[in-house]
């Protein structure tokens, strides 16, 4: 793709116009509001003028700041400088061609490289391949930043090189063989530490060419700035990464590696806002004294399992504050649902989303997760990124980015999707929400599959059914269970219980009125079983006074209760499983990708493994 740096001492056609009108909103001093939360948990609105913030940022800053910036010659000064891969990045101006072909075309990855330290992974991507030697990546970081990390991580650095090296591409990332922490053996710190890196650079060098600006134009009130394209760097609004994830706990850790990547001279007044909000213990890592429950399942429901947070993160030039106002913010931490409410305008609150027209950079770490809450949230999200504000929040719009004008931001935008495995929905979201104009690289895993892990002797059985699209594999699986599978239910001896396992609450409930139609005996447990009915339905299946458990898969993740092994008692222990062509993601981590592959393509649709 060809790209043009912004020209120098020239204005574009008509853009004192199209920055007068982007916003829809008349010129003025607006008033944000900031959600802080008080001492019961709840959020408050309060009323903040950006006073405090030109204050604490620019008092000073004419010498300070300003030497920060420029007495290293490797800082980047020049904000065409092409070896600064942010400038490099956010300089570069796309025509409306070139963003009709981003969204025409189909995703096609041209070139694959190993991924270190993933066992039979490769990175695959599209435009141009990336270095495989990645040991001088820092060397466009913001020097204060280099010169801490480099001294604070030490030998550890290396070790954050490879995965620091794919988001300073500013290309949009899919990595879903992360190993989280909460799982055994599971160490993501490195890749944690490498995109808050990446995004702390990001959110300094924006303020440094701000501030650099700033005091330019101090310094001589009667330029105009409309003669020169270097004092276009603003967005329409200030907060430029947003960090998506599914409990509060997992935002408690990304709080808390911040403030320790951060070179703050007051680092001891953000560590104590930080325990102030978020707690003195590190219980989130600490597996509880006698749990009956899996040691994954301890570690990941540590700590605080909200899942409906939002607050704002604003760097000042010796501190951190936590709870900032969300317009006066550089980073937004929220969960999809929190983010979702807060759009929707629910409560009775007015609707306000306009901190998000700015966004330069999304993570979305612990996708797994997310996607047993409600992915529909995160794909509202989405649809609400970079989005032209309602009004205007105290922007100077002679200085905003021309991309942000002619509404090409969200081809700017990257996108770092984190999880442990793929589903469709992330490779839908992946696919359809996220234009990059710099490419995209996805992690390609060759998956050994379980089977050999499962200690008994049981007998797999698995069927294939028909399904041509996606929109209608829950009709024929559905069909197929009540005309193939039911029957031979209806035909087991009296002797053993059946566990109907089923993968989405959706299938849950069609499933569970169908059993009532044919007045089967069965209990259910679902993630909207109350605790009393949770017990009884295990009581009675236990007992033998119920034939059929219907299971979800939400309530098992959340709750993991633990069933009668059916299967150790059994005189012929057998599973089923129902899959389509569609289901190749989930078949490959359980067999193996090879042998899903043959059940896929195969003429055949039964399969047993022994």
């Amino acid at each position: 793709m060809k790209k043009r740096a912004t020209p120098r001492g020239k204005s574009a056609p008509g853009r004192g116009k199209r920055q007068r009108s982007a916003t829809g909103a008349e010129s003025g001093a607006v008033e944000t509001v900031q959600h802080e939360k008080n001492s019961n948990g709840n959020f408050q609105v309060i009323e903040q003028s950006d006073e405090d913030d030109i204050e604490d940022e620019y008092k000073h800053s004419s010498g300070d700041a300003t030497g920060d910036m420029t007495k290293n010659g490797n800082d980047c000064t020049d904000e065409t400088k092409t070896s600064c891969s942010f400038h490099r990045h956010v300089s570069c101006i796309i025509t409306n061609e070139e963003v009709n072909a981003l969204m025409k075309q189909n995703c096609k990855f041209k070139w694959e490289t190993p991924a270190a330290d993933i066992p039979k992974s490769k990175w695959v991507g599209t435009g141009e391949k990336m270095q495989e030697t990645h040991d001088d990546h820092l060397h466009d970081v913001k020097e204060k930043l280099r010169d801490y990390w480099q001294h604070t991580l030490s030998d550890h650095l290396s070790s954050r090189m490879s995965f620091f090296s794919l988001c300073n591409s500013y290309r949009d990332i899919m990595h879903c063989n992360k190993k989280p922490f909460y799982l055994k053996g599971g160490v993501d710190s490195g890749t944690m530490d490498a995109y808050l890196m990446h995004s702390l650079n990001h959110v300094h060098r924006t303020r440094d060419v701000v501030i650099r600006n700033d005091a330019k134009l101090r310094n001589d009130a009667d330029k105009d700035i409309l003669e020169d394209g270097s004092y276009l760097d603003q967005g329409f609004t200030r907060p430029k990464v947003l960090f998506l994830l599914p409990l509060k706990s997992f935002a408690r850790r990304i709080v808390k590696r911040l403030i320790q990547l951060s070179p703050l001279s007051q680092k001891d007044n953000a560590m104590g806002q930080f325990k102030t909000q978020f707690g003195e213990s590190d219980d989130e890592m600490e597996k509880p004294e006698h749990s009956t429950k899996p040691a994954d399942f301890d570690l990941l429901f540590a700590g605080d399992i909200d899942d409906h947070f939002l607050f704002g993160i604003k760097f000042t030039k010796k501190s951190m504050k936590l709870y900032s106002n969300f317009y006066s913010s550089d980073i937004i931490v929220a969960s999809p649902l929190a983010l979702k409410r807060k759009i929707d305008g629910e409560d009775g609150k007015e609707k306000d989303f306009d901190f998000l027209s700015s966004i330069e950079i999304v993570v979305v770490d612990h996708a797994d997760v997310i996607s047993m809450q409600n992915w529909a949230h995160l794909e509202a999200v989405f649809e609400q990124l970079n989005r032209l504000p309602s009004k205007e929040h105290g922007t100077n719009v002679m200085r905003i980015r021309p991309w942000y004008l002619d509404q090409h931001a969200r081809y700017y935008r990257q996108t770092i999707l984190l999880s442990s495995y793929l589903t469709p929905e992330m490779n839908a979201l992946f696919n359809g929400l996220c234009f990059n104009y710099e490419g995209k690289v996805k992690m390609v895993t060759e998956y050994l599959g379980v089977l050999p892990k499962i200690q008994l002797e049981v007998r797999q059985v698995y069927e294939r059914f028909d399904a041509s699209s996606i929109s209608e594999a829950h009709d024929a699986r559905f069909d197929y269970f009540c005309n193939k599978v039911y029957p031979k239910i209806q035909d087991l001896d009296e002797g053993g219980g059946l566990l109907l396992f089923v993968s989405s609450y959706f299938e849950y409930i069609r499933i569970s009125n169908f059993l009532k139609s044919k007045e089967a005996s069965f209990c259910r447990i679902g993630e909207a079983t109350s605790q009393q009915d949770i017990s009884r339905s295990r009581l009675w299946f236990f007992e033998g006074k119920r034939k059929i458990l219907l299971y979800s898969e939400r309530s098992h993740f959340y709750h993991r209760y633990k069933l009668i092994n059916m299967l150790g008692e059994s005189k012929n222990p057998k599973c089923s499983v129902l899959f389509s062509r569609l289901d190749l993601l989930k078949l490959e981590r359980i067999v193996g990708t090879s042998a899903a592959r043959r059940l896929i393509s195969s003429d055949k649709i039964m399969f047993v493994f022994c």
